[in-house]
């Protein structure tokens, strides 16, 4: 049965609480000052802990330590301060209810009416490659439970987990006091802040135990934030945002140099291209069109700037498909790569930085957006894909970054003789497939691609779309097949057009018809026993 605190008689409104008594703990001190100086004008009574109660004093404001409050100092090397019913009872009380305030007063508990509080580093910590007792140490336990109680005593208590609150808490302080729908907002915000944490907290154990194993997680948990919406979704009636997840490096993280807002497909472009330019070790650019690349290439051994050479040589593979594209550098992008582009229409270039008078070059195309890469930008190591009802999760598709010899250490030629072709144009051919939607049929020469086919339904249409778009460049190109061949018709519709090399991973049944058919045209073809599909 309900307790007395359950009738809704006995609430009483409150909307405006004024601002009498803060309790501040903070491991991020960004603007904390300012903070402390519009409480103490104001006549708050500041509580605060260790650090944050000595930032406190040395800006010249009272501050009465939570010892002097629980009546004991902090133990155990501070994992024990705030834990004690002084300081959870003025967080908790309901003063809505008369008979809260009467056991406050019983006790000698003063409520607390602003709480501030931020958790310790634990995700930066985790980072910086830390030992695991340092990590440990980081996992918060007074902060959590300070910040849930002031957020389910919203309805009393104004709980503040990022700095960027601070500007309206301070026109509150000075206007009168925080409103419930202040008070609700901050709440949620505070909810989906431990949430963050906790799930920082349960990824990082779940990969220390996972070490050495072979099976995946039997819990997986992924939190987010928002960081904007955007304007749309893939098509204008669908509603769209973009967040960024716990401990992420990667295109959420990026920043927007220049251009307009990025667009859900903006995005999802980009992080493809990305995908595909860092496959390559060398100095790369790949130019993708709705998730698919039109152009990829590693620049020219010879050239004095490189990463301006594998643009202009991915361009050339589809000009057509290239305008309006989305380009990815894993290199920095130099002012000569900007001269390139120039007069070619693209949406979107991102790479880890610019050079500085390649971002004056762009400034004339103000609707182009630059993305710089976060400092620590590294590829996913896990694929997550959202299905109706749950998710899918798989190790991510990568490739061996060291060099060629270990990408191509297990293949097996198996028709034809050695090629007079450098091993490394082989790897670029069979690495680029692997950026291709299924089914996927790359011709590359140099190391560059120049004809690709892809997304078909059946391996011939994606043969004959590559060699269409490779027109007179397919004569003496190497093809990569995502997977194997079925029938020798996709080899043959190749073979006829001038290839003398096939990369595919074999393990057809008819296998042997293939290969007879390559021995019988001069073709040398390889098996590499892996395939990548790409959906």
């Amino acid at each position: 049965m309900a307790g007395p605190s359950h009738d809704p008689s006995l609430y009483r409104d409150r909307d405006i609480v004024p601002i009498k008594r803060a309790l501040v703990s903070v491991s991020d001190k960004t603007d904390l000052l300012p903070l402390a100086q519009a409480l103490a004008d104001a006549g708050v009574e500041i509580v605060s802990t260790g650090s944050t109660a000595a930032r406190i004093r040395e800006g010249g404001h009272e501050v009465t330590d939570v010892a002097d409050i629980t009546g004991f100092p902090e133990m155990l090397d501070g994992r024990v301060k705030t834990l004690h019913p002084n300081v959870h009872g003025g967080l908790l009380a309901d003063l809505r209810l008369e008979h809260h305030e009467t056991q406050l007063g019983e006790f000698g508990i003063a409520p607390f009416e602003l709480v501030i509080v931020n958790l310790y580093p634990f995700v930066e910590t985790v980072a910086s490659g830390a030992a695991a007792n340092e990590v440990v140490e980081q996992i918060d336990i007074g902060g959590p439970a300070m910040v849930r109680a002031s957020a389910k005593n919203h309805a009393n208590v104004a709980i503040v987990v990022d700095p960027s609150s601070y500007p309206a808490i301070i026109e509150a302080v000075k206007t009168g006091g925080t409103t419930l729908q202040t008070r609700k907002e901050l709440a949620a915000r505070a909810f989906a802040h431990t949430a963050s944490y906790d799930t920082a907290v349960a990824q990082w154990f779940a990969e220390e135990t996972m070490q050495g194993t072979e099976t995946l997680p039997e819990h997986l948990t992924i939190q987010a934030e928002k960081i904007e919406d955007l304007r749309y979704g893939e098509n204008s009636h669908q509603r769209a945002a973009i967040y960024s997840r716990v401990g992420g490096h990667g295109i959420a993280q990026a920043e927007l140099l220049q251009g307009k807002p990025m667009s859900f497909n903006n995005y999802t472009d980009a992080d493809a291209a990305l995908r595909t330019a860092y496959d390559m070790v060398l100095p790369a650019v790949a130019i993708m069109k709705h998730a698919n690349p039109c152009g990829l290439a590693i620049a020219d051994p010879k050239a004095l700037d490189p990463i301006a050479s594998a643009h202009l040589r991915a361009h050339e593979c589809d000009p057509l498909s290239a305008f309006g594209g989305v380009i990815a550098a894993n290199r920095t992008v130099t002012l000569k790569m900007a001269e390139n582009l120039r007069d070619i229409f693209t949406e979107v270039i991102v790479a880890p930085d610019f050079e500085p008078a390649a971002l004056e070059v762009f400034k004339a195309k103000k609707n182009l957006r630059l993305l710089k890469l976060p400092a620590n930008w590294q590829q996913e190591r896990m694929d997550v894909r959202l299905v109706s009802g749950g998710l899918l999760l798989q190790d991510a598709d990568l490739f061996p970054d060291d060099d060629f010899e270990s990408v191509a250490k297990n293949w097996e030629l198996v028709a034809g003789p050695e090629p007079e072709i450098p091993l490394a144009d082989l790897v670029f051919a069979w690495k680029s497939c692997r950026a291709v939607k299924s089914n996927a049929i790359v011709l590359a020469k140099n190391m560059a691609t120049v004809g690709i086919g892809m997304g078909q339904v059946n391996r011939v249409d994606s043969c004959r779309l590559a060699v269409e778009r490779a027109g007179d460049r397919v004569e003496g190109s190497i093809a990569a097949s995502d997977a194997f061949f079925p029938f020798s018709d996709g080899p043959e519709v190749l073979m006829d057009a001038g290839v003398k090399v096939i990369i595919q991973p074999g393990g057809s049944v008819r296998d042997e018809e293939t290969i007879a058919l390559a021995k019988e045209r001069g073709v040398t073809m390889y098996f590499t026993g892996e395939r990548h599909f790409f959906h």
